[in-house]
């Protein structure tokens, strides 16, 4: 039998920076979304970037998928906030030294689970904003993105709270 090498080639565009697509600051698209304190506050630009969100979402549409997220992310974690406060620790970071480029790691995992759910949320009312044949076909696509993101969320809260990623039960 005859062995393939399978190896995707992907041809280099000219001109292309990966740079560009970046969202730059902007008064509007820099506001910071204040948490309670303990959680730490979220940037929508940072939002933006890691996610990549592009400019066709408008800010206010993003601002309030994330202050949805941090709500629900908030409501999640509020055993393990309590606890943590009632062992004097001041906010999330101080939970757990491990940090990891001069971050710390829960800090990290609560941005991701906050960013995951509120592009979930995103992709999943596509379609109300987007009402053409193309936009109905990239909503069917965005759908099984949504459920990926979802599960990225319950996964970084899980690991916050020290638990396994995955439940079973017998039925």
């Amino acid at each position: 039998m005859e062995q393939r090498n399978h190896v995707i080639s992907i041809p280099k565009v000219n001109g292309y920076e990966s740079s560009k697509n970046a969202i730059k600051p902007t008064a509007e698209s820099d506001e910071t979304i204040t948490n309670n304190g303990f959680f730490p506050n979220i940037e929508l630009l940072e939002v933006r970037n890691a996610m990549r969100i592009d400019g066709t979402v408008i800010n206010e549409r993003l601002k309030q998928a994330v202050i949805e997220a941090m709500a629900t992310v908030n409501a999640d974690l509020k055993a393990y906030r309590l606890n943590a406060e009632q062992a004097q620790k001041a906010n999330l970071q101080a939970c757990d030294d491990e940090q990891i480029n001069g971050e710390s790691v829960l800090v990290y995992k609560y941005k991701r689970a906050v960013y995951c759910l509120a592009v979930a949320n995103l992709y999943e009312r596509y379609r109300s904003y987007d009402s053409t044949k193309d936009g109905h076909d990239k909503a069917e696509e965005l759908e099984s993105t949504a459920g990926d993101l979802k599960r990225d969320y319950h996964f970084a809260v899980r690991d916050i709270l020290g638990e396994n990623r995955m439940i079973s039960e017998l039925i």
